[in-house]
């Protein structure tokens, strides 16, 4: 059941370059954010997606058009009421200096605290909640300077939790991490979108974590066009493939996976099965070599044959149907089929 939190009507963005020009980055967006969803804002480097997302967030003016939270206008929305409804992680880090992770996230409880800053107990039950959301209870007393690139991501957002808004916007919240800290703060964002019925939208260059975890996806283009809908639906349709193809991958539809252009180096017939053939496939198609096994592997000038058993993996190389080279690691057959 659709239950609309923001949306934008005929909405332009764009930014002023001169005092006389402005630069139009996209136009014609009418979207909406649903309760409980995560929504991935995706697109090439350029294409603007943080300009899209200051201009969601009532940071910078659009060109045109209007953006709606719970059907107020965004920007005549006083400050105070914007923050309580909506909040925002960027990706630069923010010097905060000697605060604790404790202190920075009960800064999220400003719109509702009194001239002074005084917490209340209520406020204070919700700082520990929103530290409790990202798995971070431990960190709480430690200085934000002190902390890991993702310990600190995880304080930003419980920091963003602690508004008690109905929208999240984070800007690359995953930029600076590594793959298991990636994975896990995606997999957060998704879980608090469904316990609080929160619109997330993030931006991201995760694009397989994206088409994995995702409700729905905005693909920006270089051209400006932002088309929007399930991961299945963009790849379906096309969007996927042709928005990246210009990037320097391909989009392989049938696996979901993004590939680089590499240069056909031959074709190669693959013998075997289980995982050692899964990491063979993929091996030789990343260096350029097309692995072809529709036809007998009589017809093809070259296979490649997995004979697995308790005592490792060995590969035996087919040229012509005569065995020319036995290896135990895909480096050293990869180096070998180069040189043939």
């Amino acid at each position: 059941m659709s239950n609309p939190i923001l949306t934008t009507q005929n909405l332009t963005i764009g930014y002023q370059t001169s005092r006389k020009n402005v630069r139009c980055v996209a136009r014609d967006i009418s979207v909406c954010l649903e309760a409980g969803e995560l929504v991935c804002l995706l697109g090439p480097n350029g294409a603007g997606k943080s300009t899209l997302l200051r201009s969601l967030a009532g940071m910078q003016p659009p060109i045109a058009g209007e953006v709606r939270l719970l059907g107020d206008d965004i920007y005549q929305l006083a400050p105070q009421d914007l923050a309580k409804r909506l909040s925002l992680v960027l990706t630069e880090r923010v010097d905060v200096g000697m605060l604790s992770a404790y202190t920075l996230v009960s800064l999220g409880r400003h719109p509702y605290t009194d001239w002074w800053g005084k917490l209340t107990p209520e406020d204070e039950a919700i700082i520990h909640w929103a530290i409790k959301s990202v798995g971070a209870l431990h960190l709480a007393a430690r200085q934000v300077s002190e902390l890991s690139d993702g310990e600190r991501q995880k304080i930003m957002i419980a920091r963003a939790l602690a508004q008690s808004p109905m929208v999240m916007l984070l800007d690359e919240p995953t930029a600076f991490l590594d793959l298991p800290r990636r994975v896990e703060i995606m997999q957060l964002l998704r879980q608090l979108a469904r316990e609080n019925q929160q619109a997330i939208l993030l931006s991201t260059h995760d694009l397989d974590l994206a088409l994995r975890l995702a409700d729905q996806i905005w693909l920006l283009t270089s051209e400006g066009i932002l088309q929007v809908g399930a991961p299945e639906d963009l790849v379906l349709s096309g969007a996927f493939a042709n928005t990246f193809r210009s990037e320097g991958v391909e989009f392989d539809m049938f696996s979901g996976e993004f590939h680089l252009h590499t240069p056909v180096k031959g074709k190669v017939h693959v013998i075997g099965d289980g995982v050692a053939s899964i990491w063979t496939i993929r091996a030789l198609q990343r260096v350029g070599f097309i692995v072809d096994n529709s036809i007998n592997s009589a017809k093809m000038p070259l296979t490649v044959e997995i004979k697995a058993d308790d005592q490792g993996v060995i590969w035996q190389v087919i040229k012509n149907g005569e065995t020319v080279y036995t290896c135990d690691s895909l480096y050293t057959v990869i180096k070998f089929l180069e040189h043939l």
